[in-house]
């Protein structure tokens, strides 16, 4: 039990940690499982730098995809932007986020996994 518990933790943190200080780009989503169809909060804090042209935003399961990119303005982008996803069914998700320079050339990439699960009365 205590080993399933130790793993189950270790999986949680490895993708609520989805960015370090330091990195160019992180994301944080919230929340992490949610009851279909679900309301997801994307949360990306980007480190300034002139070359930021875009970030893309991802939620990808096998059976659903949803995108969005929002352009920044280099230096002059705000650091944190928050997308909202709605709707999403029931899976599996990768949420990811692009940060993209000049040509839409990828410089950063940060990723988040989120559960979908059925909600009560679908059971």
């Amino acid at each position: 039990m205590h080993i399933r518990l130790m793993s189950f933790a270790l999986v949680i943190f490895g993708f609520t940690a989805a960015g370090a200080a330091g990195d160019k780009l992180s994301v944080r989503v919230s929340p992490t499982v949610a009851f279909a169809p679900a309301n997801l909060t994307i949360r990306t804090m980007v480190e300034a730098d002139p070359d930021n042209h875009a970030v893309r935003i991802s939620a990808e399961s096998p059976d659903f995809y949803r995108s969005s990119e929002v352009g920044l303005e280099g230096e002059d982008a705000p650091r944190t932007t928050t997308f909202e996803f709605r709707g999403l069914p029931t899976g599996t998700y990768e949420v990811r986020a692009t940060l993209l320079g000049a040509g839409g050339r990828q410089r950063a990439i940060a990723r988040q996994q989120v559960d979908v699960i059925a909600s009560p009365k679908e059971r």
